[in-house]
């Protein structure tokens, strides 16, 4: 029987924790998901953080009873990103950080932050798959880059080690639509200024899912009648956020370079070609935030990597667990390929 159902849920305190900026964060907190037991040897470790508007509860179709994420033979721990509103983030920090004067968090922080998480609170001995998706996909990439001992597999799905020029082009449109709404700092960005909602949904949706699925009308495939419809319901989603973890959470985007740090100096090839473990990138080719081309660029650099591509008409959400069975199927395929190889 699966145990899939049951995670066990909690708050780590990292107490105050510096970030890579050298601001402190007072009282930093990581929430988490954790599903299956730790072996004998507490390697048995599967960590699969969260991405941009998701929380710890959304990757639970990825993982169950027989799937490539088998709590049954995995300890997965499934750490919250700041500013996702369950971890330390702009909605619940007391002053002076609070709402728009949060600081930047970057995905090196939130991975600093989640190997604390995996050594202190669970004594955990090593990582066997460090993997993600999208936002959380750079952060496999930083796991395998500043703990190339400790972890013996990654997995980026949909993502990359760096966002690219055109991806950042795009988040920063994103952000300056938030700056520019009009009663934007009203109450510290609490809540959604008339109209600035719609905009942002209508924005986020012509990159989210391509063109070929705007095509072929698959919004029914999402319950949805008409383009209409479907929007409203994609509103209904990301009306809960509140703005200001948002906006943040489109700053540790693109800040992502997994070569931005003392460890690299920039240097995106040595960053890539510290990662020892085992990597599988696998894109969508009708994503338009991470194209194939900057991963087979990426993996081109990497010592122990293979592209496989996810051959798909749903764009970037092809790798969000439970939109596209066939795409699951897919990934979770390729993954157990992966937890299959040893070094």
């Amino acid at each position: 029987m699966s145990i899939e159902p049951n995670p066990i849920e909690g708050r780590f305190e990292l107490g105050d924790f510096e970030l890579q900026s050298g601001k402190v964060l007072p009282r930093a907190h990581l929430g988490f998901a954790a599903y299956g037991a730790l072996n004998a040897r507490r390697d048995n470790v599967i960590v699969y953080p969260t991405w941009y508007a998701g929380r710890h509860q959304a990757n639970a179709p990825f993982i169950g009873k027989g799937k490539a994420l088998d709590p049954e033979r995995y300890f997965i721990v499934v750490p919250d990103m700041f500013t996702n509103g369950l971890s330390t983030s702009p909605s619940n920090c007391a002053a002076p950080f609070a709402g728009m004067d949060f600081p930047l968090v970057t995905p090196y922080d939130n991975v600093i932050a989640q190997h604390r998480l995996l050594t202190e609170h669970f004594a955990v001995t090593g990582v066997a798959l460090a993997i993600g998706y999208s936002m959380s996909g750079q952060q496999a990439y930083h796991w395998g880059a500043l703990y190339p001992d400790f972890v013996e597999r990654i997995c980026c799905i949909c993502g990359s080690a760096k966002t690219s020029p055109h991806n950042w082009v795009y988040l920063n449109g994103y952000k300056t639509i938030m700056e520019c709404a009009e009663g934007w700092q009203d109450g510290n960005c609490a809540t959604w200024p008339p109209r600035l909602l719609t905009a942002v949904v209508n924005l986020a949706a012509t990159m989210a899912w391509s063109q070929d699925w705007y095509r072929a009308s698959a919004f029914d495939r999402m319950g949805a009648t008409n383009l209409r419809e479907f929007l409203k319901a994609t509103e209904s989603f990301f009306a809960p956020w509140v703005p200001a973890d948002l906006y943040h959470q489109t700053l540790t985007w693109m800040a992502a370079d997994v070569s931005a740090h003392p460890t690299f100096n920039g240097d995106l090839s040595a960053a890539l070609a510290a990662i020892k473990a085992r990597a599988l990138v696998m894109p969508s080719d009708t994503d338009m935030y991470f194209r194939v081309a900057d991963n087979e660029a990426e993996v081109a650099q990497m010592p122990n990597a293979e592209l496989k591509v996810i051959h798909s008409m749903w764009g970037h959400v092809a790798g969000m667990p439970g939109l596209s069975p066939s795409d699951d199927a897919f990934i979770d395929d390729a993954v157990k390929h992966l937890l299959a190889y040893s070094r």
